[in-house]
């Protein structure tokens, strides 16, 4: 296995499209990354990422693609024009999903087995700080002008506020059971809270006065499916505030809401066990990862429409595209 991966990567990079049309889908099982081109759809390169690879997100320069290694218990960083590995940062045990900085730096990781944030800085590798959370962290989200970091805990049940200056927890709120993803739309005036097994998407308003608490639930309904299918995951708000696109699981749908009253309009049908979605530069379409399907769906996002579906690695998880 080892000399197929040495040779791949390298065979692969002579037709490599430029990075702003690079799409790189982590596989779970398969532990290595697969690129895409954005343009044609075409499969142009897989590399080795580390043990268990779900969380991948790239710098605002493009320049490093950092992946969550899992059962290594490390950040690994790559190249993401050769797929080269830079350096490892130090996550804590067990990283699953972790956020930049909008400037970059610095990244914010859940460590589920230790009930922590780590704060790693990205430029000297060093660790920030270690943030006490609920049981079994999980999603990270930054709001738009940096100054909040969202944690959602599993267990807990709870989206907690942190102060990116202080790195103290300065609000909590309960959402439904198993939170596991939260988004916040681009003028950071709504949080979005997936919550798994409640089968909901708690609508978080930030724009008034008062501490911030949950004024809506969304709930799912599709015909055919048992409800304990639904189960929302991933998030994605397009940046115009018009809508929110939610993963629901092993439901194999994504719903499209309207994010100007939350009310869902439609579901898309998509691969096997929908796990996390990203928008190609532009928002012209969108990638979701199906889990159990091995494959990609992409997602028109003006026609709200499945256009095509892509073969991936063996349990694609996460997924990001390159910046412009």
């Amino acid at each position: 296995m080892k000399s197929v991966w040495t040779i791949l990567p390298a065979a692969l990079l002579l037709a490599g499209p430029a990075l702003a049309n690079k799409v790189f889908v982590t596989n779970e099982r398969g532990n290595s990354v697969t690129v895409l081109d954005s343009k044609t759809w075409e499969k142009i390169g897989e590399f080795p990422a580390g043990n268990r690879p779900r969380g991948i997100t790239i710098s605002p320069d493009g320049k490093e693609l950092y992946v969550c290694a899992s059962d290594d218990d490390a950040v690994r960083v790559f190249d993401p024009e050769t797929y080269k590995e830079l350096h490892t940062l130090p996550s804590g045990p067990d990283p699953e999903l972790f956020a930049l900085n909008p400037s970059g730096n610095p990244l914010y990781i859940a460590n589920e087995d230790d009930n922590l944030v780590t704060v790693v800085d990205t430029k000297s590798h060093q660790v920030l700080a270690e943030i006490p959370v609920g049981v079994e962290p999980e999603g990270v989200a930054v709001s738009p002008d940096a100054k909040t970091l969202i944690n959602t805990s599993e267990t807990t049940n709870m989206a907690h506020f942190i102060d990116t200056s202080t790195f103290e927890i300065v609000h909590n709120v309960l959402v439904d059971q198993r939170p596991r993803y939260a988004e916040f739309t681009a003028d950071g005036k709504k949080l979005y809270v997936s919550a798994e097994i409640g089968g909901t998407v708690s609508v978080i308003n930030l724009g008034g006065e008062g501490e911030p608490k949950v004024d809506k639930k969304i709930s799912f309904e599709v015909p055919g499916v048992l409800h304990e299918w639904l189960q929302p995951v991933g998030i994605k708000a397009t940046s115009d505030g018009s809508r929110i696109f939610v993963a629901l699981g092993p439901a194999n749908r994504v719903a499209v809401i309207d994010a100007k009253t939350d009310e869902v309009l439609d579901y898309l049908l998509v691969g096997q066990r929908v796990w996390q979605m990203a928008f190609t530069p532009g928002e012209e379409f969108l990638v979701v990862t199906n889990g159990n399907s091995n494959d990609v769906s992409i997602i028109d996002v003006k026609a709200e429409k499945v256009i095509r579906s892509v073969p991936v690695g063996e349990q694609p998880w996460g997924v990001v595209v390159a910046p412009n």
